[in-house]
């Protein structure tokens, strides 16, 4: 049986603080996180899903104002943007503040994602920093669409593994946008 909500997230927050990685459940996919402005929990992650450290990865975000606070060149129309979302999505935005490096893409851009699960915004506010959010596989193998499908190495690998259900699961990754220079949106996946 699992525990409930608000145990979870103090658990997966004591390790995320601790600079854990955890296994958690997004409202995308099973997702693999750390605290995003710690680099050495990044390199742990990175080290996990056996991938180059150079590639940049989304984080989740419990809000705009989050956002706002790691972002360098807000647009002057984000909350128009984000509200006009009707999945989950992450936005590319140019240049970032107090956030890993190793977040950040040659070119300068940043991923976020605001999170409408239940968990992740709970576990967000403790926190208080964007968690980083990678599906729970090795690189270049299949994202898993159940936790059953998560490869045994990972899961002996994270610090700590959230115990929740996930029926409401979007079961696929989100879709990704960027903001150009000129504030407009342009579809990358």
């Amino acid at each position: 049986m699992c525990n409930n909500i608000s145990d979870e997230a103090k658990k997966a927050f004591k390790s995320l603080k601790s600079g854990g990685v955890i296994l958690y459940p997004t409202d995308t996919v099973w997702g693999l996180g750390c605290d995003a402005t710690n680099c050495r929990a990044v390199d742990k992650l990175n080290e996990i899903k056996r991938r180059d450290s150079k590639k940049p990865m989304l984080s989740l975000a419990e809000d705009i104002p989050m956002i706002k606070r790691h972002i360098e060149n807000i647009p002057n129309n984000l909350d128009k943007i984000i509200s006009s979302l009707n999945e989950p999505t992450t936005i590319l935005y140019k240049g970032s503040k107090n956030i890993c490096y190793k977040l950040i893409s040659d070119d300068n851009f940043v991923g976020f994602r605001i999170v409408e699960n239940e968990f992740c915004k709970l576990l967000l506010k403790l926190l208080s920093n964007p968690i980083v959010s990678t599906s729970a596989n090795i690189h270049k193998e299949p994202f898993p669409k159940s936790f059953e499908e998560i490869n045994e190495e990972i899961l002996k690998q994270v610090d700590y593994v959230v115990n929740l259900p996930t029926e409401k699961w979007n079961n696929k990754p989100s879709s990704i946008l960027k903001i150009n220079n000129e504030g407009n949106l342009l579809k990358i996946r």
